[in-house]
């Protein structure tokens, strides 16, 4: 296909995701399946396409003046692309398969229009009815933060030590994918997007079949880091879904102690055996709820470590699911309140004396997060913060005081911190 019938195709594939209010990879995939002369190539390049508007629809249609799908395409293609205007026009010819040549006023506004004076929702590509919450956490920052979300995200691996000796190990076996290390994990490398959104098939590696490395955001790495779990503990995973995180801990606790990974959507757990097959961790017991049972009670007060990857919004994941931000709707956060508020007091009731709870999210709302944690310990006289600096002190990481954002009760990772995905960490300790 040619640059110009992608174009034409992304017009057409975010019609369809406006028409019928689906996610973009079921639009994608269905154009894939009734297109399917289009090869890998024009499929990858016609999703960074769509997924690059998605990030800058509000900013797109604002300085086009108006948000169908191609005054959107059009105005990324300006924003996050970076083309002028004899660039975007060479591609909306009119000629075979291309679009329709550009208008005089598109022409006009490519030339004039900007984001000056445009409202933070606008200027940073987000819902407008979230920016109360924001603006409590970023204040000052808002704008900056938010825009660091519209940027894709890179390709963070996790170095497994249960299968290799260390980090520099398993980069030198991978000189093809051109990783870097990460700034901030000891276990992570990172891989950089492509232009057109394509990243190396790692999952054909023989290192990653051999379970050395694992995909993971670098910020998902560091918040397993800060759970501070060891050799010969006793841990519930009680949000574990595919698993991440339980095989961050596993290999932090060297294949000592107990990790017990449950989640209450049996289907999500459905992964997690074969990844920790390939890993070599034989110390997580999967525990699958039946007929919406309790996998774990019979570990109640008896748990040092509750991990509660919380049920989510996922608004610190927008870099990768950036369709996501245009679908969350107030009601979506009143649910997943109370689904935190539900496994925040289980873990109260898991955790043993003395022990504690780690609270993690992938948002930056705070209803999500501080008041999340502020309402378990107004629930709890057992339950009590610990400050953030000893967690990461603790955790062997102090030097990112200098990159993450202090809240009340924890701290957060952000895109434009830390260059991660946007994660919340809590530790709450149970009083002896």
């Amino acid at each position: 296909m040619t640059p110009a019938a992608r174009i034409s195709a992304t017009i057409e594939v975010l019609g369809d995701i406006e028409t019928r209010r689906r996610p973009a990879s079921d639009a994608l995939k269905d154009w894939g399946l009734s297109h399917r002369f289009a090869g890998s190539k024009d499929r990858a390049a016609i999703a960074s396409l769509v997924y690059d508007a998605l990030r800058r629809k509000a900013s797109a249609a604002f300085i086009m003046g108006e948000g169908t799908p191609r005054a959107v395409v059009i105005g990324m293609l300006k924003l996050q692309r970076g083309l002028n205007g004899d660039a975007i026009s060479a591609l909306f010819s009119g000629e075979r398969f291309a679009p329709e040549p550009l208008f005089i006023e598109e022409r006009e506004r490519l030339a004039t229009a900007s984001l000056a004076g445009a409202p933070a929702h606008v200027a940073a590509d987000f819902p407008e009815w979230i920016e109360p919450s924001l603006q409590r956490l970023l204040g000052d920052d808002l704008i900056a933060e938010m825009q660091a979300l519209t940027a894709r995200a890179p390709l963070d691996l996790r170095v497994n030590t249960l299968k290799v000796a260390s980090r520099e190990e398993a980069h030198d076996a991978l000189p093809h994918l051109g990783a870097i290390e990460t700034p901030h994990s000891p276990l992570g490398l990172r891989i950089q997007p492509s232009e057109d959104g394509r990243g190396p098939a790692v999952q054909s590696e023989p290192e990653f079949l051999k379970g050395w490395i694992e995909i993971q955001d670098e910020g998902s790495q560091l918040v397993a880091l800060l759970s501070g779990v060891k050799p010969g503990e006793q841990v519930v995973d009680l949000c574990a879904g595919g698993g991440g995180k339980s095989l961050a801990l596993a290999a932090m606790m060297e294949n000592h102690g107990q990790i017990y990974a449950t989640d209450a959507d049996a289907r999500r757990l459905a992964p997690i055996h074969d990844r920790l097959a390939r890993a070599g961790v034989r110390n997580v017991q999967v525990r699958t709820p039946r007929a919406k049972a309790d996998a774990v009670t019979d570990l109640d007060g008896k748990i040092d470590c509750v991990l509660v990857d919380a049920p989510c919004t996922g608004v610190g994941t927008w870099r990768r699911n950036p369709d996501a931000k245009w679908r969350l709707r107030p009601g979506s956060l009143e649910v997943r309140v109370k689904e935190q508020e539900s496994v925040l007091n289980r873990a109260a009731e898991l955790v043993k004396p003395g022990g504690r709870i780690v609270y993690i999210t992938c948002s930056i709302l705070p209803e999500e997060n501080d008041e999340a944690v502020a309402r378990i310990l107004a629930a709890s006289d057992k339950l009590a913060v610990q400050p953030a600096r000893d967690v990461l002190a603790a955790a062997g990481l102090p030097q990112l005081e200098a990159f993450v954002r202090f809240t009340a009760h924890g701290l957060q990772l952000t895109p434009l911190k830390t260059g991660t995905d946007a994660f919340y960490i809590a530790v709450l300790k149970r009083s002896p």
